[in-house]
């Protein structure tokens, strides 16, 4: 099962309230991340471009729920 995947099914099952916490915790390992990266201290890179992608799973998840209700 790929990353996509994975995220997708875990992020489904949480309620509004979660999803806010996830969001939160994602922009706060993008700041991170952001900040190793132009300190020249980032191991892997791929990170940040799966915590971006993360994110927007995460803030579509939302704007869906707030659709429908």
């Amino acid at each position: 099962m790929s990353h996509k995947s994975k995220t997708l099914k875990r992020l489904r099952g949480l309620n509004p309230s979660e999803l806010r916490n996830e969001e939160n915790d994602l922009r706060q390992a993008i700041w991170k991340l952001q900040v190793q990266r132009a300190t020249g201290q980032i191991a892997e890179a791929g990170k940040l471009t799966l915590a971006r992608r993360d994110l927007a799973r995460v803030l579509t998840l939302v704007r869906q729920n707030a659709a429908k209700a």
